[in-house]
């Protein structure tokens, strides 16, 4: 089953929640003061390896992603989570968030990367430790439906997370080279898109926070999602209708969520096409509409999230953007 068919409901009920009082992040909000950024990795570390979400139902290219791994120096403890099945699910939600708040403790897992995506994160939310998590920091990685796991950490725990591949994303060159740039070597990362189409001109200073559209969408009127305000906004996504980006898009401008940002980055909408192309605009066309008019610096076609050569975007960390180059500047090491 698709990611998609998991998540195309949820969507539709969360336009429901602007008229619950949500229509600004401003009044809810309760903001971790001190970000904590974890310990940078190392040859030698353990990884934890975690499903959180669907169930795995093909090995070989996890298989592959703990074989470079390995190859880096990197030892790996696997989660029971990894072959565990229930309907869709990698074990039932206690299972899931058993293991995760397990690994956030273990003293010999130095950081949790994620076996695969699809859909059940949010439905840890509410159940993980977050005194752990700021007591026991640890890197946290992965993208699509972890990004729930990913913003809900970020704001409960005030805890640097990772918007970075999973096991069944793969671990090419270029994607290697982003993770080690930003959890083993510490560095200021520089990221370039050469594809950039920019929406806005300019440039602007903000933490990064964002990650997956549907995902962070369906966590609206939650108490885990931070404010955007004065940030720099990174969203992605797969499989959706152009008229379902539209949609949510318009759902965070309704919501006063884009009121106060800094900048806007849109990655590449892999298989972000309509049923009937000649009755429709295109995703690209979604965007631009309503990006535009913001009139704050933005741009398209970025690397990351559902696309081949993934990097990996820190979030809570302050960076800086440039619309006409299509670039973002990490201004702080995200790890410690």
């Amino acid at each position: 089953m698709s990611r998609r068919k998991f998540i195309k409901t949820l969507g539709a009920a969360s336009l429901t929640i602007p008229l619950l009082g949500f229509s600004s992040q401003e009044n809810r909000d309760e903001e971790i003061k001190s970000i904590i950024k974890p310990p940078a990795l190392k040859p030698g570390d353990t990884i934890g390896i975690t499903c959180p979400a669907t169930a795995v139902w093909q090995m070989e290219t996890i298989n592959k992603f703990f074989d470079k791994l390995k190859a880096e120096g990197f030892k790996l403890k696997i989660g029971k989570t990894i072959t565990e099945k229930y309907g869709y699910f990698a074990g039932t939600d206690e299972v899931r968030v058993k293991e995760l708040n397990d690994f956030i403790v273990d003293k010999e897992v130095q950081a949790i990367f994620c076996a695969k995506g699809g859909y059940g994160c949010a439905r840890l939310l509410d159940m993980i430790n977050y005194d752990s998590v700021r007591n026991n920091p640890k890197a946290i990685m992965g993208f699509s439906d972890i990004t729930a796991l990913l913003l809900g950490i970020n704001k409960k725990a005030g805890l640097v997370t990772f918007h970075g591949p999973v096991g069944n994303s793969g671990l090419n060159d270029f994607t290697w080279n982003s993770v080690k740039s930003v959890l083993i070597k510490r560095e200021e990362s520089f990221y370039e898109n050469p594809d950039k189409v920019t929406i806005n001109k300019g440039k602007a200073k903000g933490i990064l926070i964002g990650g997956n559209l549907s995902v962070l969408t369906s966590i609206i009127g939650s108490d885990y999602l931070s404010s955007f305000d004065k940030k720099i906004l990174f969203l992605e996504d797969a499989e959706e209708e152009p008229y379902s980006i539209d949609r949510m898009l318009t759902q965070l401008r309704l919501g006063g969520f884009l009121k106060n940002i800094s900048g806007i980055i849109f990655g590449k909408c892999a298989k972000c096409v309509a049923e009937e192309p000649d009755k429709a605009f295109t995703y690209e066309e979604m965007i631009v509409q309503n990006i535009k008019p913001l009139g704050i610096p933005a741009f398209y076609n970025a690397s990351f999230g559902h696309v081949e050569n993934k990097s990996t975007l820190p979030i809570g960390i302050m960076a800086e953007m440039d619309a006409d180059k299509g670039t973002i500047q990490l201004l702080e090491s995200a790890v410690s």
